[in-house]
């Protein structure tokens, strides 16, 4: 089911100091340096594209921290796995904590490119699904391009059995498992639900699940790029797309890479792929793939609950548009996703 949603909305532009003196001739200088590096690596693109990532992200982190409710406990920088990057955050209502109940989970991955972001970029939007009768754990991995594909999925399939394992610790009904997850995080949940629901892709990745299907109930998925194919040579920000597949594969030549090509979810879906969420901006780069990826489960006969928006909607919903909370159209997408996972709770 898609809902088109037309309210507009005063955008307030954030101001950007403008680029004087020697700036004006140095960073141009130092970025066609950079560029030309991804002719032999990915690396110095990605420190930019991290850069910039975690820019980006800390502005968004201001608003949904304004957002936060209170009343949520949380436990933070929970050690899943090993490595530095192996922790999680876990927000734990605290009247569950009080009163023994246990909730249903949400384990969300967050997104950057497989290169950037910090699941303390989410903290209010952890809070804030808390808040409706959750408890939410935002998942750490290993970033590109230090750590390659696929690394991050089994990480989170660690995280899963973390968890189930410490499920009365943090009020947490294990039969009731949600994956969620933004941009390349929304990629790396639905390949772990894949993984949860098809031995063929298991064998084909190599990463066991840690879950029982019957216990995942449902995905959230915000904004995600499922299909590298879609990223061919006339896309848009093709550079960018280039680094980020170029990092996380560990291979210029990722489209000839047959292991790199199970990142494809699409190929892999089966009629016992978990009921579905998929939201994306009409303004978003990747909202093809979005659309793609809702057709490919409705024709496996999946449940899919779609939030997309007509081409001309105003105003244009960039990428990860839902965590702008101070916006109509974000706050609506929070409630169809909090309508969704109560029905699948």
């Amino acid at each position: 089911m898609t809902d088109a949603v037309t309210e507009a909305v005063t955008v307030v532009p954030t101001a950007v100091p403008p680029i004087t003196g020697c700036r004006r001739v140095v960073l141009p200088v130092f970025v066609a340096g950079v560029r030309a590096t991804l002719r032999v690596s990915p690396r110095p693109m990605a420190f930019l594209i991290r850069r910039q990532f975690a820019r980006s992200r800390a502005l968004t982190q201001a608003e949904l921290d304004r957002h936060a409710p209170s009343g949520i406990a949380t436990f933070a920088d929970e050690r899943y796995g090993d490595g530095p990057a192996a922790r999680l955050d876990v927000y734990v209502p605290e009247t569950a904590q009080r009163s023994g109940a246990r909730l249903p989970v949400i384990v969300w991955i967050h997104g950057g490119g497989w290169i950037g972001g910090d699941k303390r970029d989410l903290a209010g939007y952890m809070k804030l699904l808390a808040a409706r009768g959750f408890v939410t754990v935002a998942v750490n991995y290993s970033l590109a391009p230090a750590a390659r594909y696929p690394t991050p999925v089994r990480q989170t399939m660690a995280a899963l059995r973390f968890v189930a394992d410490n499920a009365a610790r943090f009020s947490i009904d294990p039969g009731r498992v949600f994956l969620a997850g933004d941009s390349a995080g929304a990629q790396i949940a639905a390949q772990a639900a894949g993984l949860v629901t098809n031995p063929a892709y298991v064998r084909a990745v190599g990463v066991a699940p840690t879950i029982d299907p019957a216990r995942l109930r449902g995905v959230a998925l915000c904004c995600g790029p499922y299909d590298p194919a879609l990223a061919d040579d006339g896309a848009p920000f093709h550079g960018f797309l280039t680094t980020i597949l170029w990092s996380y594969s560990g291979t210029r030549d990722w489209r000839d890479d047959r292991t790199f090509s199970n990142i494809d979810v699409g190929e892999h879906l089966t009629a016992d792929f978990p009921p579905a969420f998929i939201t994306v901006g009409n303004a978003d780069p990747l909202a093809e793939h979005s659309k793609r990826l809702a057709e490919a489960l409705v024709a496996h006969g999946v449940e899919v609950h779609t939030l997309f928006f007509p081409d001309g909607h105003q105003p244009p919903l960039a990428h990860e548009y839902q965590f702008r909370l101070d916006a109509p159209d974000a706050q609506h997408a929070f409630g169809r996703l909090v309508a969704f996972l109560e029905g699948h709770a």
